[in-house]
């Protein structure tokens, strides 16, 4: 499993019917409040927050812009 960190950008693997949240959405670690709960804020795609929630790493994944490497 991927470490997940402060201002990491991840995408949910589930639904959050409870916070209105579809599988797939796009949010950002901003608090670490134990190793399994982070608090993710998710926002428009003009910056304007909608949801600031707290969501276990099993429900997350961690996105990535660039290809791994060669080593």
């Amino acid at each position: 499993m991927d470490i997940l960190e402060l201002f990491d950008v991840v995408v949910l693997t589930e639904a959050i019917p409870s916070y209105n949240l579809r599988k797939g959405e796009l949010g950002t670690i901003v608090e670490i409040l134990d190793e399994e709960v982070f608090l993710i804020e998710f926002a428009d795609t003009k910056g304007v927050t909608y949801a600031i929630v707290p969501i276990k790493s099993a429900s997350l994944m961690k996105v990535y812009y660039e290809p791994l490497l060669a080593q």
